[in-house]
């Protein structure tokens, strides 16, 4: 997609389009969005702070006075609304982990949601968190519309989405469909980050595990035969590794589809071999250099000063070269595609900014007898990473893929 705003940090208008991708399940107005846009400085953290923090509190301000009104589906709408601009208040400020800013706009996103599923009535996400060795999983149960035993679908995000998002992102669209959803954030996602201080951590098998033994208790209509797990971004990786060694899963869904993350972050490093790089990055003679072309880069680039950012943030490493070899880790070589074997769906978005040629190289990977991998494009308006634009018709082809494989589509036909 062109740049219509931002030409020159192509960070900013990803994730001013990934603002306006939220509209399609009324996470936010168009006007909304370009207005607060324009009061941007491209690469200034403070400056889209402060823009969207401000259409934030005017938004949930709309919201309360709807409430005072009795006005139940106004404020409804403009809840959501204020969530998502809070939760894009703080997008760029991971930088520096003690900014009370972070807590304020999350907690404020966060209160804001669910508010909106307090007004929702029938069907809406109640909130739930999952037990997790020491720390809970906070994320949502979206229940089924149709009676009966129903196919579950579990989802999370990946290197900076929330459970609060996949709900325009997917929980809505397959909760329509028939399907009990249940969102969550894991280790390093914002729900366990922000007041646990909890970081990602490679055997994502263990966090899933969890969540399916929990909704195995509390989700007595789910039909255990027909359980899958969708991912996003990063969580395309994450949720191919569960995957495969998590038996319990009817289905996967990479949105999109990531082999090699580390890969991806040191793409411009004199060594590819993963062992011959970790070594690199732990060795205290080249370090300085190191440290200093990572400088460099994240001063050069709006995506690398970021990326490096809110890398440390959210999985450690006390420095970027800390970061990146605790990145390494995350990948699925050494047999973890090919040990998949239910049906899989590797999603793959042509203008990726972020993670481009990674799905084919999952797809290439997968021995699984049922595999697809489905093809984005920018003719399509679907080409940017995640097919941020393009919500309903992403959405409707990534579920009727699972609807082939575990059939509510065709229940909820004949229910009607």
């Amino acid at each position: 997609m062109r740049p219509l705003l931002f030409p020159d940090h192509p960070t900013y208008w990803f994730e001013t389009v990934r603002s306006m991708s939220h509209i399609a399940y009324g996470g936010a107005d168009f006007a909304e969005v370009l207005d607060t846009a324009g009061k941007i400085t491209g690469g200034d953290p403070d400056s889209w702070h402060d823009a969207w923090r401000e259409t934030a509190d005017r938004i949930a301000g709309d919201a309360r006075a709807a409430e005072r009104g009795g006005h139940r589906v106004s404020a409804r709408d403009a809840w959501l609304r204020a969530w998502n601009y809070y939760r894009n208040a703080e997008f760029f400020l991971h930088g520096d982990p003690g900014d009370p800013r972070i807590l304020d706009n999350y907690d404020r996103s966060v209160a804001a949601f669910r508010r909106h599923a307090d007004l929702a009535g029938p069907g809406a996400p109640r909130p739930v968190r999952v037990p997790f060795e020491d720390a809970e999983l906070p994320g949502y149960l979206y229940p089924s519309p149709l009676p009966g035993r129903r196919p579950l679908l579990l989802m999370h995000s990946g290197y900076d989405g929330s459970a609060e998002e996949l709900h325009v992102q997917g929980a809505v669209a397959a909760q329509e469909r028939g399907y009990h959803v249940l969102t969550f954030d894991g280790p390093g996602q914002p729900g366990t980050r922000h007041h646990q201080g909890l970081h990602f951590r490679p055997d994502w098998e263990t966090v899933v595990g969890a969540v399916l033994d929990w909704a195995a208790v509390h989700v007595p209509d789910a039909d255990p035969d027909r359980i899958a797990l969708l991912g996003v971004s990063l969580g395309g990786e994450l949720c191919v590794r569960a995957a495969a060694f998590e038996r319990r899963l009817a289905a996967v869904i990479a949105v999109d589809g990531l082999y090699d993350f580390g890969a991806t972050l040191t793409a411009h490093f004199p060594v590819s071999d993963p062992e011959a790089l970790a070594a690199l990055l732990r060795d205290p003679g080249p370090a300085a250099e190191i440290d200093e072309a990572l400088e460099r880069a994240a001063d050069a680039s709006d995506t690398a000063r970021w990326g490096l950012g809110h890398g440390q943030y959210v999985m450690g490493g006390g420095s970027p070269r800390g970061f990146l070899l605790r990145a390494l880790d995350y990948h699925l070589r050494d047999g973890v595609a090919e040990s998949v074997t239910c049906p899989v769906l590797i999603c793959e978005a042509e203008d990726d900014l972020f993670f481009p040629g990674q799905p084919d190289a999952v797809f290439d990977h997968l021995t699984a007898e049922d595999r697809t991998l489905m093809r984005f494009t920018a003719a399509e308006g679907a080409g940017a990473h995640c097919h941020a634009g393009a919500q309903r018709y992403a959405l409707a082809r990534i579920i009727d893929w699972l609807d082939d494989r575990l059939a509510p589509a065709r229940e909820t036909a004949a229910a009607a």
